[in-house]
């Protein structure tokens, strides 16, 4: 069976709400948003912003509960080499190979009806010993 069902439509929502929910925060901490949903053939990255001259590359993970964990959890090492191959790719293309950057993850739980829960999880990862 293929194709866009019900599910995939639930799972879609929560990823544009997550997705507006952490670009939201990121604006009233005084970052500017550069790029959404910024995509390559081997990945995606969900926001790419700047704080004063470092480029921050977040990846938005949004659920409905913790049943399955905490939502950063599910960033897991492949995930974080398929975010710096795009990120690396994003750079390139900027020509800004010597800028700062950093990884950031945005958690935000939806339970039906209530105000969604943001997590700013700032340096959430490195892919080398020092950044």
């Amino acid at each position: 069976m293929t194709g866009a069902g019900p599910r995939t439509d639930r799972r879609q929502r929560l990823a544009v709400q997550g997705e507006t929910e952490a670009e939201r925060t990121l604006l009233r901490r005084g970052m500017r948003v550069l790029e959404r949903r910024y995509r390559r053939r081997f990945g995606e990255i969900d926001l790419i912003a700047e704080e004063g001259d470092r480029v921050v590359f977040v990846e938005v993970k949004a659920r409905r509960g913790l049943g399955f964990g905490r939502p950063a959890e599910a960033v897991t090492p492949l995930k974080r080499r398929r975010l710096a191959r795009v990120a690396l790719a994003y750079l390139q293309r900027m020509g800004w190979l010597e800028r700062t950057c950093r990884f950031d993850v945005v958690e935000v739980l939806v339970d039906h009806g209530e105000k969604p829960t943001v997590r700013h999880i700032v340096d959430a990862f490195r892919l080398w010993p020092n950044g």
